[in-house]
């Protein structure tokens, strides 16, 4: 399965996002991000899923699970791009808002990014994107229980982000991080809830 086939760090996607800013000058919709990131980006859009349940906003790990799940079963079923319903796809904000936005994720981007290359990467190719894809279906359908776990969300979407940005950077020691950070979020939510 292929993804993330032209991004290799984080600052190419910021670049990216930047460009499809660029070309709007009214609003940019998720779908105008996109078409510019492209449709077989499976890894950015886990990492900005899995950035959202840090926020403690009531509701928000369902939806999330939600999306989550739809994207990884495409991933599953080796799909050439990700579809997402409109309503996901258009919602939209200022160019100047995202350009600020990307602005100020730069630093931090490149910090990340002196960590990140290509490496045990049969953890983050091939098969073992069919367990990735697997395992953040998993997260997914418990993302609602963990609205009565609190901070588990956290775990999760840390879990979901890792993964994205493992797929985008072929690095299979950050999968087997997420992998880590999924059984101890795992742990937390069964030990909560019995």
């Amino acid at each position: 399965m292929s993804t993330d086939r032209d991004l290799k760090n984080l600052n190419e996607l910021l670049d990216k996002i930047e460009e499809a800013a660029g070309r709007n000058n009214e609003q940019i919709s998720l779908g105008n991000i996109l078409d510019v990131v492209g449709r077989r980006s499976f890894g950015p859009l886990l990492l900005v899923t899995g950035i959202i349940p840090i926020a403690p906003i009531p509701g928000i790990p369902t939806i999330i699970g939600a999306i989550v799940i739809l994207i990884s079963v495409q991933m599953l079923f080796q799909k050439n791009y990700f579809w997402l319903p409109d309503w996901i796809l258009n919602r939209s904000l200022k160019p100047d808002k995202l350009t600020k936005m990307v602005d100020w994720l730069r630093r931090p981007a490149r910090f990340i990014d002196g960590f990140m290359k290509p490496r045990l990467t049969r953890f983050s190719t091939g098969f073992a994107t069919y367990v990735i894809a697997g395992t953040c279906i998993l997260i997914a359908a418990v993302m609602p229980l963990m609205e009565m776990v609190p901070f588990s969300a956290v775990g999760a979407g840390a879990a979901l982000a890792v993964f994205g940005l493992s797929l985008i950077t072929r690095d299979g020691l950050l999968a087997l991080i997420a992998f880590a950070v999924t059984a101890l979020t795992a742990t937390l939510v069964i030990s909560s809830l019995l």
